[in-house]
């Protein structure tokens, strides 16, 4: 019995370990694997484990393994079947964002199929490829495209001034061809260069950087940048095998399209220079030089066309030594340009109907370059001297009022050299003004990078929270003072502590000349006074004189602002009011009674305050009460109101006789509610 019955199991678990081993063959993953081997072990263990299936008691021998064994087998045949319809189930929320789904493509494969690692390869390195599109991928704000502007600028600038010149005087594209070739073939490449630079460069979508290919590709071709783009890189100059070389600069003129790049580099520009009003100057005069030129280029072409030299306004024949030169030539028409479109004339007049109709066109364009000229110089000029002329309309106003207030010259002298000092030092900015309109989050950068540095100097904002550091510098205002000017006497309430950014001040006696000590750059005074510390022997008194040697620049921050910055940090508050209590106490400045008594009303008034909202909270549950138990009482009379009414309805009405009995007795009316 014994044989057949080891035979029988042997055989269950060879034919399972074959349909587990047929199954395992389609397992994708190593550790797909590992788990069917360790399932194997367990049948194997439960079925060497039914040899003992005869024990008396099942629950300590080896039967209570092989069922459960069993029915872990049957939790996991559960498992991968839950797990298997739920990977294979689409998303409907992504499925309204792909679109209707392709037919012929196939269905995600399960987690437990072949193709399961192919897949995942082909994610990781489709993966892989997009994050090495992404790194190529330009934004317009970076230095690397700013770069590449320059290059295709320069490329667009040498098309836009050679071309017409060469296409003007043959003498000049003749002389050099070869040199022009070369040139005019490398700036063909730079132009193909920038269709792949703007195929790679990104855009702004929601706010964030497009890195797609696909979508940089498509949304450039259906600009119409990218049909100019392809129109200036038409080889049409090969058309010169027909017509002959001297052609070539003008059957090039379809590389003049890319002008839009060279603007591009100059808005960019200007916004990077520091300096851009003499930019702005610079490139109208570019713009003035470029027009003189074509002009100069067209008059010459215009009188070869006339014929050189048939009358006194064309140019004179070339058959003259005095104007036979290139040089000479190419002057000569740049003079007449010049005196021609600056509407100064002095040339000599025309003499045919032609010559007097270009005359025009020159003299129209001329009256409109002097008027761009006059209008952008005035404009460049008067916002150069905008900061001047506002200052010193603020100085005028100032004098005005002074005279009409009848000041002492001493005094209005010293407010005369205060301002001079701001204009020479560049002080007169305002800075809050000027930071107004930038975003709260920009403007705490600029001013941390400004003042940070300077306010942890300050001994009681040392180890402070940066989020407290970055409220207090946006409180803080730049004060200049004169030299001998107060910016603190002693015994003044203090309301505003002072961080020294430049110059000297001095601690003084009451005579003000017995100096004490000397405070420089990053030193601070009066921090102390407006934390108004319990215990504090001086309170909120001001201790020193403090006068100013010199011109001093002064950072200000006021108590308001302080505690209105700590009432957001109670924990930095408590920080700061400890760390000022270790300062007078290391000074000797601190009363430790006082400070205990001040601890003690302060349990007090904390104690007052929650029995004031206990009390508050009593009071508004009673006064709702209240108002609801009167609502139910307007209810009732208004419901015996009704009833009143109804029953003096129904009876007519209530005459006396009906109210009292003949016998004087009043009768009663029942009512029932």
């Amino acid at each position: 019995m014994t044989g057949p019955v080891q035979d029988s199991h042997r055989l269950s678990v060879k034919t399972w370990t074959e349909d587990e081993s047929d199954r395992a063959d389609s397992t994708p993953s190593r550790a797909q694997s590992m788990c069917d081997d360790t399932c194997s072990e367990l049948q194997r263990m439960a079925a060497i484990d039914r040899r003992d299936i005869n024990s008396q008691n099942s629950l300590h021998g080896r039967g209570a393994l092989s069922r459960i064994v069993s029915m872990v087998m049957s939790l996991r045949e559960w498992a991968q079947k839950s797990l298997a319809e739920e990977t294979e189930r689409p998303d409907s929320f992504l499925e309204r964002f792909r679109g209707p789904a392709n037919t012929d493509m196939q269905a995600p494969p399960s987690r437990f199929s072949h193709s399961g690692s192919d897949t995942e390869h082909e994610i990781r390195r489709s993966r892989r490829i997009k994050r090495k599109c992404n790194v190529e991928v330009l934004s317009p704000s970076d230095d690397a495209y700013y770069y590449w502007l320059m290059v295709i600028g320069a490329a667009v600038f040498y098309n836009w001034t050679l071309l017409v010149v060469r296409a003007c005087f043959d003498e000049l594209q003749m002389r050099n061809v070869l040199v022009w070739v070369v040139l005019d073939y490398i700036c063909d490449g730079v132009y193909i260069l920038d269709i792949a630079v703007r195929l790679h460069t990104g855009f702004l979508d929601q706010g964030l950087m497009v890195k797609d290919m696909r979508r940089l590709r498509e949304a450039y071709v259906r600009t119409l940048q990218c049909k100019s783009d392809i129109c200036s890189i038409l080889p049409t100059d090969l058309l010169y095998l027909a017509v002959g070389i001297s052609y070539t600069p003008l059957l090039r003129f379809n590389r003049l399209l890319r002008l839009s790049r060279l603007f591009e580099w100059f808005e960019r520009t200007e916004t990077r220079t520091g300096y851009p009003n003499a930019f702005r100057i610079c490139k109208l005069v570019l713009y003035i030089l470029v027009i003189i030129h074509w002009n100069a280029c067209g008059y010459y072409s215009f009188s070869k066309v006339l014929g050189l030299g048939s009358d006194s306004w064309v140019y004179p024949n070339a058959s003259d030594p005095e104007f036979g030169s290139l040089t000479r030539s190419y002057i000569y028409c740049l003079y007449w340009s010049t005196l021609t479109l600056t509407t100064i004339g002095e040339t000599p007049p025309p003499v045919r109907d032609e010559e007097y109709l270009f005359l025009i066109f020159d003299f129209l364009v001329g009256v409109l370059i002097f008027a761009s000229i006059v209008g952008n110089v005035g404009s460049m000029i008067s916002n150069m001297n905008a900061t001047r002329a506002g200052f010193q309309s603020r100085v005028d106003t100032l004098k005005h009022y002074m005279q009409f207030r009848h000041v002492s010259k001493v005094l209005e002298q010293r407010v005369i050299r205060w301002f001079d000092y701001l204009w020479t030092n560049q002080k007169t900015i305002d800075e809050q003004e000027v930071l107004r309109s930038l975003p709260n989050k920009l403007r705490a950068e600029i001013a941390i990078n400004v003042h940070l540095d300077t306010l942890k100097k300050v001994r009681i904002f040392q180890d402070c929270e940066a989020g407290l550091l970055v409220e207090l510098v946006l409180k803080l205002r730049p004060q200049v003072f004169s030299p001998g000017d107060y910016i603190c006497r002693k015994g003044d309430v203090g309301k505003e502590m002072y961080i020294i950014k430049d110059g000297q001040l001095a601690v003084v006696g009451e005579d003000g000349v017995t100096q004490f000590a000397v405070l420089t750059s990053g030193s601070c005074f009066g921090e102390i006074s407006i934390l108004n510390i319990s215990g504090s022997k001086m309170g909120n008194r001001r201790t020193a004189n403090i006068r100013s040697l010199g011109y001093s620049d002064l950072f200000c921050l006021s108590k308001q602002d302080l505690m209105d910055a700590l009432q957001e940090f109670p924990h930095a508050r408590a920080q700061l009011e400890q760390r000022g209590r270790d300062i007078l106490r290391k000074e000797g400045l601190l009363d430790e009674v006082n400070v205990s008594a001040g601890e003690e009303l302060e349990e007090k008034v904390e104690r007052l305050e929650t029995s004031l909202d206990r009390l508050q909270t009593c009071l508004a549950r009673l006064q709702s009460e209240f108002n609801s138990s009167q609502l139910r009482l307007k209810q009732r009379i208004t419901t015996l109101e009704h009833n009143v009414t109804t029953v003096a309805t129904g009876s007519g009405f209530l005459s006396d006789d009906s109210v009292f009995g003949g016998d004087g007795v009043r009768s009663e009316i029942n009512i029932r509610l």
